[in-house]
């Protein structure tokens, strides 16, 4: 895809926001062009991903007019701690681990608690999976059998070998994905891994240097397989933020066939005596280690 001057494009049409520079945006039209445009001071929310609406101008750059509906919408905090949207319209959040760094299981529940709220299917990748039969451990190992028994797909890959990278570019196929995960893992050896060799030229923005894209910008690629990539160091260690309750309590796949049965509606399932999930802890039919995560976590609820 190469950026088409005013003459080549009709005046106004629809298209899809490739990556953001400030107010300043790279629109791939629906005839496949890429156009700069400049986002109005109403539409300052408008993020990578965004399906939007776009006009020509006497002069400058085209405009941004409209944000159409979204499916959903990932954010995170700004320096001042306001939450910003990075990226819009995802269908599929991999979420990679590995195995060195050892996996830090609260944090991938927070992601999965996250693709869930998007809302947006999952994708955990184990990376590094040369390193399992040195570095594993049996409740490693058990912890991970856990998050297949409720329903999770996990794929093993090693990035560095490629090994692997074709099954996660397949799960992708005809979506579009973001890569996210804890520090260390190779979440960038698996995105460039990805990235195709004709992958689209972002460039500069502005002819004067202002604008040059940088590593945190939301960039959109479009994958040999029809899928699509949203590549954004800047968001893959993103939080979840504003946690409630009934997002935490969803986020526990297991909880589901026991929900309703508890003694209280009002159930938190920690201190309150009758309580189904509890019971089912006691039992053998939730895990421990899962439970015990999940009050982790139910401290940080805004309720």
């Amino acid at each position: 895809m190469t950026e088409n001057t005013h003459t080549l494009l009709p005046p106004s049409g629809t298209g899809q926001v490739i990556t953001r520079f400030g107010a300043d945006l790279l629109v791939e039209t629906a005839g496949g062009e890429l156009l700069r445009c400049t986002t109005r001071r109403k539409l300052d929310q408008v993020a990578c991903g965004d399906a939007v609406r776009w006009e020509r101008q006497a002069q400058g750059n085209a405009a941004v007019t409209e944000i159409l509906p979204r499916r959903n919408v990932l954010e995170r905090p700004d320096f001042r701690g306001k939450l910003r949207p990075v990226a819009a319209n995802i269908d599929l959040l991999i979420v990679v681990t590995s195995w060195q760094p050892a996996p830090l299981w609260e944090m991938l529940d927070r992601y999965l608690i996250a693709a869930r709220r998007l809302p947006a299917e999952v994708l955990v990748v184990m990376n590094k999976a040369d390193l399992r039969a040195a570095q594993t451990t049996p409740e490693m190992e058990a912890c991970l059998a856990e998050y297949e028994a409720v329903g999770y797909p996990i794929l093993h890959v090693c990035a560095d070998q490629q090994a692997g990278i074709d099954a996660v570019s397949a799960a992708i196929q005809g979506r579009t994905a973001i890569v996210v995960g804890q520090s260390g893992v190779g979440k960038s050896s698996i995105a460039a891994q990805l990235l195709p060799d004709e992958a689209i030229r972002v460039g500069e923005i502005g002819q004067t240097g202002e604008g040059r894209h940088t590593t945190t910008s939301a960039t959109l690629y479009r994958l040999p397989s029809g899928g699509t990539l949203i590549d954004s160091p800047g968001v893959r260690d993103f939080g979840l933020v504003g946690l409630d309750f009934s997002t935490l309590q969803g986020g526990f796949p297991e909880f589901g066939a026991y929900l309703g049965e508890c003694r209280f509606n009002n159930c938190t399932h920690n201190h309150e005596p009758g309580c189904a999930i509890k019971a089912a802890v006691s039992a053998g039919k939730i895990p421990p280690r899962r439970f015990a995560r999940y009050l982790n976590l139910l401290a940080d609820c805004n309720g």
